[in-house]
């Protein structure tokens, strides 16, 4: 390099690339609707991974499904449900080895329907525990909630799919 400032700015550069006060912090708040006891630590926040969607986990989608469509019954849309629905929502619940859940995130929310993340939260924490993920263990069960205007849903791993009109 032929200008000495350019240098020292290079290394000023490189030099607080690694200063922590120029990373971005965890966060400790839980997601926008998450279940009050989702929040974790920055450590916990920082180091969170969705467990790899394996055979195995994605069976057990159907067996954490099935558990929230028997504790909310008459909750779930019959039929297939319509071509627009009020609120797609991603939901990645943690799961402890017992199947207690141990927070709730998401990945996907609506912006124009903000309140149904926050339902779907209180939902899922009420169907806790889910059943054992037995061999498993711990891990995030991640699903798909097709929400209907009526608070009626069904989810993607148990949906009757959709109607065309």
């Amino acid at each position: 390099m032929r200008n000495p400032l350019a240098v020292a700015a290079l290394a000023l550069l490189l030099g607080l690339a690694g200063c922590s006060a120029l990373k971005p912090a965890a966060t400790t708040a839980a997601a926008p609707g998450a279940a009050p006891d989702a929040a974790a630590s920055p450590e916990a926040s920082a180091g969170r991974l969705i467990t790899a969607q394996t055979p195995a986990v994605k069976a057990y989608r159907k067996v954490g499904a099935g558990a929230i469509y028997k504790k909310y019954p008459q909750r779930i849309y019959k039929g297939k449900i319509p071509p627009l629905v009020y609120a797609v929502v991603v939901t990645e619940t943690d799961v402890d080895a017992d199947g207690r859940v141990k927070g709730v995130y998401f990945s996907r929310t609506p912006s124009h329907a903000p309140e149904v993340s926050g339902m779907i939260a209180e939902l899922i924490q009420g169907a806790s525990p889910l059943p054992s993920p037995g061999k498993i263990g711990a891990h995030t069960y991640v699903d798909t909630w097709l929400w209907d205007k009526s608070g009626q849903f069904q989810l993607d791993t148990l949906t009757l799919g959709q109607r065309n009109r």
